[in-house]
């Protein structure tokens, strides 16, 4: 039974409902001496809490996506090698079209050798009439870590987001793009490693499948990137580090910029892959970056996007930096969402519009 499958759901809460009866039809019935029934009432006051904590503790893994399979949980080989030499290549990946306007594939790259889930949504103008020469900007989403890419779509509604403000004229009419941005459910903050090669997977192998099913404005002009919690460490770092494919990156309560230790243990691999580092010692590019965070965010302090901004400006590499702080809001969905607009507008005026 699949650990985020609703019929788990339902049968941890009806698990809880027997737990429960038991115990009230048992109370005073468990035979012998003070000393047997206490402990064996006990136990069972014991299982009705744990089977409660076992549906909640499921609910929120299903709200939220921080696990999309046993075995990343247990954090077993399965889970661990889930992501390498595994699924067709991008030549072979085909698409499958879902209920919510989406299409997900699941292919291998050929320069990371890691396989992963990739969504696409294409805007109402991809598909108009008159419409079939024309080529459009991708935006690539990338979802914290534990995450999945469906947390964008069940719990940002950026499709919707992009809609509506694409209706306002606020916002280009994107091709939504959203990879796993830890494939096999190793975290390494979107760096390759010597054991995995995370940033080729996003930088190199999810474009190219994209770019040869769809119709999207070259790199880098048309490309960019907005990312959440760990992926929005990731938005900051990869156009810095892969300024011929991304233009333009929106970090929304990055995680921070110096990099984790807990994910990079090497504390030079850690360095170099930082956003902190990079903006420093980037070369001469045409990028942008934006960086926003609230000012209760204590994940994602807004002292650190002023020491990035400075040590962009110090740096004088031509780094585009703005930032936002909100007054008050969460490490969640429901403060980046209304940082959407902010965001997408920015990043509308970074890359270029649809065209031929």
């Amino acid at each position: 039974m699949e650990l985020t499958s609703a019929s788990f759901l339902v049968a941890l809460l009806v698990l809880t409902v027997l737990a429960v009866l038991g115990a009230l039809l048992l109370w005073n019935r468990i035979p012998g001496p003070g000393w047997v029934r206490w402990p064996g009432r006990l136990l069972m006051i014991g299982l009705c809490q744990l089977t409660a904590i076992c549906v909640v503790a499921t609910w929120i893994n299903g709200s939220y996506g921080l696990y999309s399979s046993w075995d990343e949980l247990l954090g077993t080989g399965a889970a661990r090698d889930a992501g390498a030499m595994t699924g067709p290549s991008a030549g072979r990946a085909t698409f499958t079209q879902g209920g919510d306007g989406t299409r997900t594939t699941y292919f291998r790259g050929s320069h990371s050798k890691l396989a992963g889930q990739v969504i696409v949504w294409t805007p109402p103008e991809y598909g108009a009439p008159g419409a079939e020469r024309t080529r459009f900007p991708v935006l690539m989403l990338l979802h914290g870590h534990p995450g999945t890419p469906r947390t964008w779509i069940d719990l940002g509604d950026v499709p919707g987001a992009v809609a509506d403000l694409m209706e306002l004229g606020a916002a280009h009419p994107f091709i939504v793009v959203i990879p796993e941005i830890s494939p096999g459910g190793v975290n390494t903050d979107c760096s390759n490693t010597p054991q995995r090669k995370t940033a080729d997977w996003l930088a190199r192998d999810v474009p190219e499948l994209v770019a040869r099913n769809f119709r999207t404005l070259p790199s880098p002009r048309g490309w960019g990137l907005m990312g959440v919690s760990t992926g929005g460490f990731c938005a900051a770092k990869l156009p810095l580090q892969y300024p011929k494919v991304f233009r333009a990156g929106a970090a929304l309560d990055p995680d921070p910029l110096t990099g984790d230790p807990q994910v990079l243990a090497d504390p030079r691999l850690r360095e170099r892959n930082s956003p902190m580092w990079l903006v420093g010692h980037a070369r001469k590019a045409d990028v942008g970056l934006f960086l926003a965070t609230s000012a209760q965010d204590k994940d994602s302090p807004p002292r650190q996007l002023a020491a990035f901004a400075a040590a962009a400006a110090a740096a004088n590499t031509g780094v585009r930096v703005k930032t936002l702080i909100r007054p008050a809001g969460g490490h969640n969905f429901r403060t980046w969402t209304g940082m959407y607009p902010d965001a997408l507008g920015w990043l509308s005026t970074e890359l270029a519009p649809p065209g031929a």
